[in-house]
């Protein structure tokens, strides 16, 4: 058993010298993100809309989310619990992309939109929502596996 060891361990380090280490590695996971279907506050029909309820999601998998609001009120979008459950890569927003640890809110005076580039970290059920407007029916929840 020990000359097993002592075998082991140089081939270990030439392996990882020539690349073994990098067999599984794909390229940067957080940089392919899979688009999730867009979360539009407010519509025509009601200022209380919210097309998305709920969004099912993977630890370890990039997601980009667009978050657009009609312009019909003014939304300030929280996820605070998610927030902190995630790696944020970057916000866009306005031709402009914001790196930051956490994310506060999105607020939209207007119609606006911004897109969160993100990688759950934590499994759970997260609420999301317009604050304010929770008893009105804009809540939602992202569920992490």
């Amino acid at each position: 058993m020990r000359n097993l060891k002592a075998l082991f361990l140089p081939l270990l380090l030439v392996g990882s010298l020539i690349g073994f280490d990098n067999l599984h590695a794909a390229g940067d996971l957080t940089r392919r993100g899979t688009a999730l279907p867009d979360l539009v506050l407010g519509n025509a029909e009601s200022d209380y809309s919210m097309s998305q309820k709920e969004y099912q999601l993977e630890t370890g998998k990039a997601y980009q989310l667009k978050v657009i609001a009609s312009g019909q009120k003014e939304y300030a979008f929280q996820a605070p619990e998610f927030a902190t459950s995630i790696f944020l890569r970057k916000v866009e927003a306005g031709g402009v992309e914001i790196k930051a640890i956490t994310l506060t809110e999105l607020e939209f005076e207007d119609a606006g939109e911004a897109e969160i580039f993100f990688v759950p970290i934590k499994p759970g059920k997260f609420r999301f929502f317009a604050k304010g407007l929770e008893g009105k029916g804009m809540l939602g929840h992202f569920v992490v596996k």
